[in-house]
């Protein structure tokens, strides 16, 4: 089998074919590729706002797989969801065009940059990622960024800076943070996930301490978790969080979280206002913090930085207003995110919480279903849509209707639109409305404001 060095493909003139293009991660992949000089073309299953902007960029998108959409390209860059027995793969194979993963591109692209800074964890990247970019914006260190979401700084999830700094978030699905070549990496947090890719947490363990061995500068890693602390052993790094083990650490802190002092090895390094909510974000930010102060960034840029940001797009973001209650949306699909997420709603006045969780892939739900129990009896009320696939099949013929069964009240709707109805029957004024999920159920809130 003949093996390719990408490095010799992703130069200036040579023309890239990423398929499944409109995705999270490949729309800024395609866009900074472009930046660089290469031909981009792509293909993904459906149009979409994604392949819209790839189009007004001047890439070309084909809609649906096919062999003759690879005509011409030098090489072929896929995410993980798409398979060897994908059209486009296939002839891809057949003609002895190489392909390429996506994480693979993006570790080559990081290998130009001085600083390198990989932002992992199971949950908290985007919102990382965003605020640390928010921080180097305001150190006019004019960075490279890929997030896998949406900034409203950058009007995208993605930007093309001309300075020696790149921020990645960095997922370990599939093991895709081994392919890059960070220069600082920073853990967040580590929890079982994935679990249809990774055996058990150890698991899961063993491949962030791979990924934090591979930072040539420095990494810092949450110090409050346990899971984290573990996978840290024998891997020298700066830990922030809470607790007094900490070097990097937030003191004078308020009592809605937003407001504190950050402290390296007992010494002020800044003060931060901080515009989004709740613990978990407090803990967002000192890992944020302990990544800006390891590269010699003045305290004042992370000042300045963190109250610059408001939040990413789907992370507790503001919707707007039906019937006199608030609706929001968030990202969450983790037990674990889902506890943070309702907390910080229920830290936002006594009122009744209103919650349409959709839950995302069928191993997930499964592999988790007890926690997404406990954490789902929590609202007043619960709506249950149908789980979202992804990448998957259902081979357990698991359903949301398993989960209302197991919740008193909760009420399942098959689709979207019938979410939408009963939320439009429902709802009461002062209400606090969150639509939750990593597929498409923010799509049921925004049809209600549409009322």
């Amino acid at each position: 089998m003949t093996t390719y060095d990408i490095s010799q493909y992703l130069v200036p003139g040579r023309r890239a074919h990423l398929i499944g293009i409109g995705g999270v991660s490949m729309r800024p992949l395609g866009l900074v590729l472009k930046g660089m000089g290469l031909e981009v073309s792509g293909s993904d299953m459906s149009a979409s706002l994604s392949t819209e902007e790839l189009e007004s960029q001047g890439i070309h998108v084909a809609i649906g797989h096919r062999a003759e959409n690879i005509q011409g390209a030098d090489c072929i860059i896929r995410t993980a969801a798409v398979h060897n027995d994908n059209p486009e793969i296939a002839a891809a194979r057949s003609a002895g065009i190489p392909v390429f993963e996506r994480a693979q591109a993006w570790g080559e692209i990081m290998k130009s940059y001085k600083n390198a800074i990989c932002i992992s964890g199971t949950h908290g990247k985007t919102t990382t990622t965003s605020m640390m970019t928010h921080i180097l914006m305001e150190a006019k260190m004019d960075p490279t960024v890929m997030i896998g979401g949406y900034l409203p700084l950058l009007h995208a999830g993605h930007r093309v800076g001309h300075g020696d700094t790149i921020v990645l978030e960095s997922c370990e699905y599939c093991d895709s943070f081994l392919n890059f070549f960070p220069t600082l990496a920073v853990v967040l947090n580590v929890e079982a996930d994935h679990l249809d890719y990774f055996k058990d947490l150890a698991d899961i363990q063993k491949s962030f301490h791979k990924f934090a061995e591979m930072a040539t500068f420095g990494v810092a890693a949450n110090g409050d978790d346990p899971h984290t602390v573990e996978a840290m052993q024998g891997i020298q790094h700066v830990s922030f969080g809470l607790g007094e083990q900490n070097r990097v650490r937030a003191e004078n802190i308020s009592q809605d979280w937003r407001h504190f002092d950050v402290t390296v090895d007992g010494n002020f390094y800044c003060h931060v206002d901080m515009g989004v909510m709740g613990r978990h974000n407090a803990l967002n930010t000192l890992g944020a913090a302990a990544a800006a102060w390891m590269l010699g960034i003045d305290g004042e840029a992370v000042t300045r930085g963190v109250a610059s940001f408001h939040g990413a797009g789907r992370r507790m973001e503001q919707k707007g207003t039906f019937n006199g209650a608030e609706v929001y949306d968030d990202y969450a699909h983790h037990p674990d995110e889902l506890r943070a997420t309702l907390d910080t709603a229920r830290s936002m006045g006594n009122r009744r919480l209103v919650v349409a969780f959709q839950p995302h892939t069928y191993s997930r739900t499964k592999a988790l279903f007890e926690d997404f129990v406990r954490e789902l009896s929590k609202p007043d009320v619960l709506v249950l849509a149908e789980i979202y696939a992804a990448r998957e099949r259902n081979t357990s013929g698991i359903s949301s209707l398993d989960l209302a069964a197991r919740i008193p009240g909760a009420v399942y709707c098959e689709t979207l639109p019938e979410v939408t109805e009963y939320l439009r029957q429902h709802v009461q004024p002062n209400d606090l409305v969150i639509t939750i999920g990593a597929g498409d159920i923010f799509r049921a809130g925004e049809a209600l404001l549409k009322d």
